[in-house]
């Protein structure tokens, strides 16, 4: 992938129900920070990003209490119901605002990529743009609606899906706009990529880019930051 104008869009609508909390798992606190904060420094730190467009949920009583909130490299806009309408949102944004070039997404709940990693997704995307992705270490079962096994699957050819995501701004806003008005499942934005013909390219990524989703990940995140922040000093 060439090097062109770079931005990045965080889907932060979500009220994250598998927390059972009554904030948002996006401002809990984490590590002296809240877990967007967190997140959004991450980005902040790479070279060349022009502008993080964060999607936010219309009713977000959260967000103008952070210190970020009028930082000059990030706006925000109204998101939607599900991931892809607050992608899309964020893309229609830069579109407006005569933007082209590379876009990375990137999910709020992701506080603990690494710097290292997401420079490996810049330089390794190819034309049909990149992920962030880990092969998976263990052995995975289908299963049947009852919730029995169906088959074993081979792992060598499996990969969970991380973030970043990297993908050229006009095709991944011409996927997902498709895909949607096609009723097609879009779980992520290399899902639209591949509904739309386009074969992303897998970039290892550290396993400890978790995504918060459950209570014990706040913990495991904390742990997580502060090894990094301590490997960063030495």
């Amino acid at each position: 992938m060439t090097s062109t104008a770079l931005y990045a869009i965080v889907p932060a609508a979500g009220i994250g129900r598998r927390m059972g909390g009554e904030i948002p798992k996006q401002y809990l606190p984490l590590a002296g920070k809240t877990v967007i904060e967190q997140t959004l420094h991450k980005l902040l730190a790479v070279p060349g990003l022009q502008k993080i467009v964060v999607a936010l949920a219309a009713d977000d009583d959260y967000w103008r209490s952070l210190a970020l909130a009028n930082h000059p490299q990030i706006v925000t806009v109204a998101g939607g119901r599900e991931r892809a309408d607050s992608v899309l949102a964020g893309l229609d944004y830069l579109k407006g605002q005569g933007a082209s070039g590379r876009v990375l997404v990137h999910d709020a709940a992701r506080p603990c990529v690494r710097p290292g990693d997401i420079a490996q997704l810049l330089s390794q995307a190819h034309e049909d743009g990149g992920i962030l992705a880990a092969p998976v270490s263990d052995t995975v079962k289908q299963a049947t609606p009852s919730a029995c096994i169906a088959s074993t699957l081979d792992r060598q050819l499996l990969w969970a899906a991380l973030t970043p995501q990297l993908f050229d701004l006009a095709q991944l806003h011409r996927a997902i706009t498709g895909a949607l008005a096609q009723g097609a499942a879009i779980t992520d934005e290399a899902s639209a990529m591949e509904w739309a013909g386009f074969a992303p390219r897998l970039v290892e990524g550290q396993r400890d880019n978790i995504k918060i989703t459950r209570p014990e990940d706040l913990p495991l995140a904390d742990m997580i930051l502060t090894r990094q922040l301590s490997e960063l000093s030495v």
